[in-house]
């Protein structure tokens, strides 16, 4: 049976994107690269939830990512997808499917079938409705060295209290700060 971890890219003040929804602050460089290929060499199905996902497949299939990013635009391109949405009807992306009912059980389903991780990158939203539910095995922070202000928070109130464990923190050279988590304590649904 396979586990499913959402990785999320943080500011120090907690923000996921800033105001307009802006990721230009992500501190990547060859460490990053390195670490991206091996979190998505450990993933059999990626998971997004709709804005992510339109994000994401308005660049991966590209020129310009195939150009900048080879390695990490084949797996991503290669690697099944899954887009958890009440609103998308159809997925250009290869190899993509959209889940907008009975997600808890298709989830349940995508872990129980695979021998590896199911990953969510991004995709804020979706990690807080996996946390609330108890769905999620394994919460990756990384940690960015930048201040924003502004911007769309991480986690923005409406999940309930949960506890996590820290399994390992990772400092990396460019000032970026890798902590992975277990949830512990799940709060009340919502």
């Amino acid at each position: 049976m396979g586990s499913l971890f959402s990785f999320i890219a943080t500011t120090v003040d907690g923000y996921h994107e800033g105001p307009g929804r802006e990721i230009d602050w992500h501190n990547v460089d060859e460490e990053f690269t390195e670490f991206s290929l091996r979190q998505l060499a450990e993933t059999t199905t990626l998971m997004f939830g709709r804005v992510t996902y339109e994000m994401m497949a308005a660049y991966w299939p590209t020129r310009q990512a195939a150009a900048s990013d080879p390695e990490v635009a084949e797996r991503m391109n290669a690697l099944p997808k899954v887009v958890v949405s009440g609103t998308l009807t159809r997925a250009e992306w290869a190899d993509t499917r959209v889940v907008s009912t009975d997600v808890a059980t298709e989830i349940g389903k995508l872990k129980h079938s695979s021998d590896g991780c199911v990953a969510v990158f991004g995709s804020a939203t979706l990690t807080r409705w996996l946390l609330r539910r108890g769905l999620l095995d394994e919460l990756r922070l990384m940690v960015m060295p930048v201040l924003l202000g502004a911007g769309n928070p991480v986690f923005d109130g409406e999940t309930a209290r949960i506890g996590l464990s820290l399994l390992g923190s990772t400092a990396f050279a460019s000032g970026n700060v890798l902590n992975t988590y277990r949830p512990v304590r799940i709060g009340l649904n919502k």
